[in-house]
């Protein structure tokens, strides 16, 4: 796992009051939604390439 950064953000209440509202219907913290949220947009985006998909075990 790679080394994580931390920052300060200052974002208005109405946003934070909708992402916390948003992170408990999913059952994550907010700092956990907005990293769910920035990698989404990265990879969306093409910023951000997606891990490879683990081998497949061939079929009997």
């Amino acid at each position: 796992m790679s080394a994580k950064k931390s920052f300060v953000l200052r974002i208005d209440e109405e946003t934070y009051k909708a992402l916390e509202k948003w992170a408990a219907d999913e059952f994550r913290s907010v700092n956990g939604q907005i990293e769910w949220l920035i990698d989404k947009a990265m990879k969306d985006a093409g910023r951000k390439k997606n891990p490879p998909a683990p081998p497949q075990k061939p079929k009997a």
